[in-house]
């Protein structure tokens, strides 16, 4: 058993477990290797009728857990999207664990409330959001959407379907483009929108929305007397960060008064440079605004960084105050419970107050610069490849590409990039994953680990062209 008797010597251990676990990350298969149900099949049918030992669960969880793992903290992981860690991060998130603390309303943890309240500001002047902006820290950008597009529903109802529900005449769309996350059908879905009230704009060249074909869209719509509720503009894409022309969106908004809400998720952190920041021309009249530190700011998930423009609104569609919540501060703090879907909330906010100051604004600009370099390099090897063919626009970290050997139809190149991608991704020693582009299957490599350096991309080349070989 684990108690206060031996939590030194299990503290102790598991320190030096973490300490070299990440001395020794690189020796890992970045992907597990592990068949369907293998760690299932290990683990007993039964929850044990007698305490065990620290000793012998700490055994199983290195013999049977641990190979069962995909390493995210691998400099050799560049599948999906980072899912980054960092070590004031991880350190934070110890003492976060050890408080044990249930965050909901200011009374239940005043230094909770107050310091989200104070970095969620310096993230917005870190990445360039106007001052008038207010941010909450939420568990993900998919709740964050969620919520965004429940307070629009709210604000152009005049919040009567909190209230009443859904009279049956509403007939709201909710735009955004073909490459853009699922998380917007999804959360269409819960509102109660409706997924056939999506309208999926088709895309440009570079697989931006093609914003001429959103205001036909719009135009259309509303001579069939629907309402437009919300557009999604993507700053940056899930499949190939593609970035939607915020500025056009802006100026259609102008014309249509529609909620504007801007997913950021993965590319937000490129606000912190400055010279980056030509992307965010109109989000001074968006409505909300999201993006993850937790992808791409070093600092563990879940922590997702969600601002509005309008808090009183936010508000007045999720707040509840039933009597055993009420508190003799509820007028002069921010109850973070009432800013979005869920009533506990975790001390997020000590992780990102962590990774701030150890790496400080400029420490953070310079690694995430590093890194866009490091993209730069292999996008450049493939660029110039004979045997490989790039597949969409560098606009950060994310390099799109296939292998291309000549005299192949298009269906037998999708065959050969897939078996590519599954030889390497077996192999354990580099992970990537794919998306399609214009029908074409696309490898993707995402260049964001924490302490990925220019070795590793050097290693990830030749590997992809050891394994185009086989």
């Amino acid at each position: 058993m684990i108690n206060q008797d031996n939590l030194d010597k299990v503290l102790s251990e598991l320190s030096k477990w973490i300490t070299e676990y990440f001395n020794n990350i690189e020796n890992y298969p970045v992907k597990s290797q592990c068949e369907v149900r293998e760690i299932y099949n290990k683990l007993p049918g039964n929850p044990p009728r007698e305490s065990e030992s620290f000793d012998a669960i700490f055994d199983d969880f290195n013999k049977i857990i641990m190979p069962g793992i995909t390493h995210w903290q691998s400099p050799k992981f560049f599948a999906y999207f980072p899912a980054n860690s960092s070590y004031p991060s991880l350190a934070a998130e110890i003492i976060t664990a050890a408080l044990g603390a249930q965050c909901m309303k200011w009374e239940t943890s005043p230094a909770a409330a107050e310091l989200e309240e104070m970095v969620m500001n310096w993230l917005r002047d870190m990445i360039g959001l106007p001052e008038d902006f207010t941010g909450v820290i939420q568990d993900t950008a998919s709740t964050s959407t969620l919520a965004s597009i429940i307070n629009a529903r709210e604000f152009f109802s005049q919040y009567n379907i909190n209230k009443n529900g859904f009279a049956g005449n509403e007939k709201f769309r909710v735009y955004c483009s073909t490459e853009a996350h699922s998380s917007i059908e999804k959360a269409i879905k819960i509102a109660g929108i409706g997924r056939e009230n999506l309208v999926k704009i088709p895309v440009n060249a570079d697989f931006s929305m093609n914003t001429s074909l959103l205001e036909k869209a719009i135009t259309d719509d509303t001579a069939n007397g629907y309402r437009p509720l919300c557009v999604v503009a993507a700053l940056g894409t899930t499949g190939s960060t593609a970035v939607d022309s915020l500025e056009e969106i802006a100026a259609l908004k102008r014309k249509y008064k529609f909620w504007l809400h801007v997913d950021a998720a993965f590319m937000g952190s490129l606000l912190l440079l400055p010279e980056k920041r030509g992307y965010l021309k109109g989000v001074e009249l968006a409505d909300t605004f999201v993006f993850n530190p937790h992808k791409w700011m070093f600092t563990n998930f879940d922590c997702s960084a969600y601002f509005v423009k309008d808090k009183n609104s936010l508000l007045n569609t999720f707040e509840i105050i039933p009597e055993y919540l009420k508190t003799r501060s509820d007028s002069k703090v921010n109850n973070y419970c009432d800013w979005g879907i869920p009533l506990g909330r975790r001390f997020r906010a000590l992780k990102l107050w962590f990774v701030i100051r150890s790496f400080g604004v400029k420490g953070l600009q310079e690694k995430i610069r590093y890194q866009l370099k490091l993209a730069e390099m292999i996008y450049d090897r493939i660029d110039k490849s004979e045997e490989f063919e790039i597949l969409a626009p560098l606009t950060a970290n994310l390099v799109c590409f296939r292998f291309k050997p000549k005299n192949r139809s298009e269906e037998e190149l999708n065959s050969i990039n897939e078996n590519l991608m599954q030889r390497i991704n077996d192999s354990g020693k580099m992970y990537i994953s794919h998306t399609k582009l214009n029908g074409k299957y696309t490898l993707r490599m995402v260049i964001a680990q924490a302490y990925v350096e220019e070795k590793h991309i050097t290693e990830a080349w030749k590997l992809l062209n050891e394994f185009s070989k086989l």
